[in-house]
């Protein structure tokens, strides 16, 4: 088979990094942005959450359904779906932090923009995780690009929190949050007028008590930091894309003989969801995802409202990133050395300590919390796109005479792990709102911090336990793999001595 370049494994790695740039300055911002900045209802902004979430989330099996329909053309199958939607992504990315002039109507805006970037997204992932099976037939190949390409992912989560953090900080930082707090407490935010009104001398004493005794920061100028972070991850974006499409290229697999058939879309659907390994793989790491995800999106409401830690949560979100950044090739060593399924455990480890921050929170304890989290978080990305691969090879072994199947495993992957994501969120905001979040104000009810610590505690980490106990069902173990590799071997040189046979019979017709 052929080998894959360093430099290969790089491009291809690269090419993932701005979707994960985007989808994490999204996951850990967005909430407080729908509710602090542009100041809709913690009901409005879950719903912005979850229905952009499922939104992104349906479009996974359409977006596989006409990627396996699609023709090989002179840059492959998949890599003109990932050129032809990048432009698209970058102007609903840009509109979804946008702050429009007019209130009434925001809600449908921010709802409309961020369906349709979640889309577009979708139909990037799709053809790009499917790109895997395409650049090498050997399955050490294969993982190594994987573990490229999560390190540049979580690198990506991480510049794109860090940059978004950065950028945005000064639009949440509150130095004399104690001065006048009456005002704040009083006002039911309904009542509130949107975006305070400068000639109204009530909203000037409102924003001044939740910034800056002497000047107080206006929404617009809050919003145009917002802008100006959209505007730099865009440029990310190109800039990815551009490394992809000149470093990689697509081959086909010789697994399958030229003359079989591709699997029609929904009868692959229909295999798919039968075959035994895929499906406890995917619910294992629904749950998981799960957990991660209402980690990552109410962590910053966490440090602002329940652990007092208002001043260090980017320091806090980057700890996490950076841990998890630098652990990837620990994690690609330890499943090369003892497997896969006994990596999973490392998931486990950030129940503890995410249960402690809970219950002590302190600065010293939060870092090292934010450190171990890493880590998990880090196992919890690796494996599950580690081990995809082994159970599509695994089916293929099972139906060798059909093809173009990788896509559906990947989109439906895809599509379970964004519906999972979506309900979290969902979850988590409408909690948020059933307690009584305010935007705005400097101390939250106790009943909001209560939420807020079972949805970093209690919760992920039933999730996670749940999720673990499924995946020690998974039958595909190291030996099985190496059977497979070899079976899909021997598969494709037989193949190709039939083929070359064939091409031989018809020269000595002539």
């Amino acid at each position: 088979g052929y080998r894959l370049s360093m430099c290969s494994k790089l491009c291809y790695a690269i090419g993932g990094a701005p979707n994960q740039v985007a989808g994490s300055a999204a996951s850990f911002f967005l909430q407080i942005y729908l509710l602090d900045i542009a100041h809709i209802t913690p009901f409005h902004a879950s719903l912005v959450l979850f229905i952009g979430k499922a939104s992104g989330a349906f479009t996974d099996p359409i977006a596989g359904f006409f990627i396996s329909k699609s023709r090989w053309t002179k840059i492959g199958r998949l890599m003109p779906w990932v050129l032809a939607c990048t432009p698209f992504t970058i102007v609903s990315y840009f509109l979804m932090w946008y702050l429009p002039p007019f209130v009434s109507g925001r809600v449908a805006w921010y709802l409309t923009f961020h369906c349709l970037f979640q889309a577009l997204t979708t139909l990037f992932q799709v053809p790009y995780s499917a790109l895997t099976m395409f650049l090498s037939t050997d399955q050490k190949d294969r993982d190594s690009a994987t573990a490229y390409r999560m390190t540049m992912e979580v690198l990506g989560t991480l510049i794109g929190a860090a940059l978004q953090g950065q950028i945005v900080a000064s639009a949440h930082v509150s130095p004399h949050c104690t001065v006048n707090p009456s005002v704040n407490t009083t006002h039911s935010w309904h009542e509130t007028p949107s975006i305070p009104d400068p000639s109204d001398p009530l909203s000037h004493q409102w924003s001044s008590s939740y910034y800056h005794a002497s000047a107080a920061v206006k929404p617009q100028a809050k919003a145009k930091v917002y802008m100006i972070a959209a505007g730099v991850i865009a440029g990310v974006y190109l800039l990815g894309i551009i490394v992809l499409f000149l470093g990689v290229k697509e081959r086909d697999d010789p697994y399958a003989l030229n003359s079989d058939r591709a699997i029609p879309f929904c009868k692959g659907l229909a295999l798919t969801m039968k075959h035994g390994p895929y499906v406890k793989l995917t619910a294992s790491f629904l749950l998981i995802s799960t957990a991660v995800q209402l980690e990552q999106g109410n962590f910053v409401l966490f440090c602002t409202h329940a652990a007092g830690l208002r001043n260090h949560f980017q320091y806090l979100v980057v700890t996490i990133l950076v841990s998890a950044a630098v652990s990837v090739p620990f994690w690609q060593k330890f499943l090369q050395r003892f497997g896969k399924k006994c990596a999973a455990c490392g998931i486990s480890w950030m129940i503890p300590f995410a249960v402690m921050l809970v219950t002590i929170p302190n600065l010293i304890l939060a870092y090292f919390v934010a450190f171990v989290s890493g880590l998990s978080i880090a196992a919890s990305l690796l494996l599950p796109w580690s081990m995809l691969p082994d159970v599509v090879d695994n089916f293929r072994l099972q139906n060798p005479h059909g093809k173009g199947h990788e896509t559906i495993f990947y989109s439906s992957y895809v599509f379970f792990t964004k519906m999972s994501a979506g309900i979290g969120l969902g979850i988590s905001a409408a909690g948020l709102e059933f307690a009584g979040y305010k935007p705005g104000i400097c101390r939250q009810s106790d009943d909001v911090i209560l939420t807020l610590k079972l949805l970093i505690g209690a919760v992920p980490a039933i999730l996670i336990l749940l999720g673990l106990f499924i995946l020690l069902f998974y039958p595909i173990t190291e030996e099985s793999r190496k059977e497979t590799k070899l079976a899909l071997e021997e598969l494709r040189r037989s193949h190709q001595s039939t083929e070359n046979l064939d091409s031989y019979k018809k020269d000595t017709s002539v």
